[in-house]
């Protein structure tokens, strides 16, 4: 199977291999991509939380970023964990410097067992440069309510927050609906003339660790392929669901989803 286009990663790498790069790449490989990185931290990290974060240098960031586009060229960028202002401006210069017309912004922020990620000056700027010159960001409901100092309680907040979102320069917004107490999770894609609800069915389970690393690989993935914005939210809403529902139960804490769940295996290996 020859893959059908190439993704490049920004983000931070996730020990337990649930969340973060590791979660990226088997995202990507799975949807039939091929996947390269620039990793910008290395967490220590199980299901249970965040035992330490070591930064990467920016420079080293931009090395990543530019040698690897110089040979490869993506055909879509997803970023992820952007924990400081010098790497959110090493981003942006290097952004700039390759010209990647499709760039999904997953704002990591906060990590499901609470640990805060990002600093408040990082936070002023991936507001102030960053958010404009992507094609989609993705946050969940405390990573937007961060973003918009709103509070989310409802259906109702979360456009609110997503319109506040395109207020800044945000040019497609989807809020995942998932910390909110309701029966059914809803996704709400917002751009400046649409609004979509995307229903999911909630599963009785604590093993969601990465569903949000994984969520915007998979719309990069499909959007890397040709597939409309709101299209490639609504394919990988429902990649992320399938991996829910067939979660392997691995780890003591917030295990993670299967990323395997799009896989058929069709012959032996021996």
């Amino acid at each position: 199977m020859k893959p059908n286009s190439k993704v490049l990663i920004i983000a931070g790498s996730d020990s337990s291999g649930g969340a973060g790069i590791q979660a990226d790449i088997k995202t990507v490989t799975a949807l039939g991509s091929y996947a390269m990185t620039a990793i910008t931290a290395i967490t220590s990290q199980n299901t249970t939380g965040v035992k330490s974060i070591v930064s990467i240098p920016p420079k080293e960031i931009s090395n990543q970023i530019l040698y690897t586009a110089k040979d490869i060229m993506p055909d879509a960028i997803k970023i992820g964990m952007l924990h400081s202002t010098k790497v959110i401006e090493t981003v942006v210069k290097s952004l700039k410097t390759i010209k990647v017309n499709k760039i999904i912004l997953d704002p990591v922020m906060v990590a499901k067992g609470g640990t805060k990620l990002i600093d408040d000056k990082a936070i002023k700027l991936l507001k102030n440069q960053l958010i404009k010159r992507v094609d989609l960001i993705t946050p969940n409901i405390p990573e937007a309510e961060i973003l918009t100092n709103t509070k989310i309680i409802s259906k109702e907040d979360m456009i609110f927050a997503a319109y506040k979102l395109i207020e800044i320069g945000a040019n497609n917004v989807l809020i995942k609906g998932g910390h909110l107490n309701s029966k059914a999770v809803q996704d709400i894609f917002v751009s400046k003339s649409d609004i979509k609800i995307f229903n999911s069915k909630r599963y009785s389970t604590k093993n969601t660790h990465g569903t949000g690393c994984t969520l915007s690989s998979a719309i990069t993935t499909f959007f890397s392929c040709g597939k409309p914005i709101k299209k490639s939210c609504e394919l990988g809403i429902k990649y992320v669901n399938s991996g829910i529902k067939t979660n392997p139960k691995y780890g003591k804490g917030h295990g993670p989803i299967n990323h395997l769940n799009t896989i058929n295996i069709e012959r032996r290996f021996k």
